[in-house]
């Protein structure tokens, strides 16, 4: 089900212990194994339930987690409350508290970051986000300092482009380049712990300031910082 982008693995098994999926007709169980020529049938009720799972985009600032609370910090989720809509929010959904149910961040934005930051409850969202196979691309906007050195070489602004490596294994293409005198644009579209600041330590930069702009189609826009919204019934990523 997860394969065919029916829904999330998690889902899969939530339905299926509801009864709400068939396999070739009859109410599939747990572990249960398919084949291409199988037929899947999904319960109504199992795909109503699904249209009404919310994805929230929220400018996450300084100070804040993006999961997890970890050592006395906030996740973001707490700024998803009412007062802080963004008051040029144009999606007709009303805030419920039972969308924060399973609201979970789609990706990392480390607690020294801003920006876009993806909260969803649903997990067709996550799976396109963050998924093994996943390639949505995402922008930065990346002020450095450098240690020592007046400049950036064009070499070493070439690897940051391709080829340099974390944790043993090389990383994908990326696409840098100056913004301005102190700023670098990074487009990147794989998602290593920390990857832009350690990629900046190995050229001989230090990063002083990081913030997301876009996430494949959606971008950060006018949100005001500390700000949410709903994705738009319309918007894809």
């Amino acid at each position: 089900m997860s394969e065919l982008a029916l829904s999330s693995r998690r889902e899969a098994d939530e339905w299926i212990e509801r009864g709400w999926v068939k396999v070739n007709g009859t109410v599939a169980v747990l572990g249960q194994k398919v084949t291409p020529a199988d037929h899947i049938e999904i319960d109504k009720s199992a795909m109503k339930e699904q249209g009404e799972r919310v994805t929230v985009l929220i400018n996450k600032p300084i100070g804040y987690v993006s999961g997890q609370a970890e050592d006395g910090y906030e996740p973001a989720v707490v700024l998803v409350e009412p007062e802080h809509r963004w008051n040029g929010d144009r999606s007709p959904v009303r805030f419920a508290r039972e969308q924060l149910k399973s609201l979970v961040p789609a990706g990392r934005l480390d607690i020294d970051s801003t920006g876009l930051l993806v909260l969803t409850q649903d997990g067709r969202v996550a799976k396109h986000l963050i998924g093994e196979d996943s390639a949505v691309e995402k922008e930065y906007l990346v002020r450095v300092q450098l240690f020592g050195s007046k400049r950036l070489s064009d070499a070493d602004l070439k690897r940051l482009n391709h080829g340099l490596s974390l944790d043993g294994e090389a990383l994908k293409p990326a696409k840098v380049w100056w913004q301005n005198e102190d700023q670098l644009r990074f487009i990147l579209n794989e998602g290593k712990k920390r990857q832009i600041r350690r990629m900046c330590e190995l050229v001989g930069l230090k990063v002083i300031g990081l913030k997301r702009i876009r996430i494949g189609n959606i971008e950060l826009g006018d949100l005001p910082i500390s700000k949410w919204r709903y994705l738009g019934k319309n918007e894809r990523f």
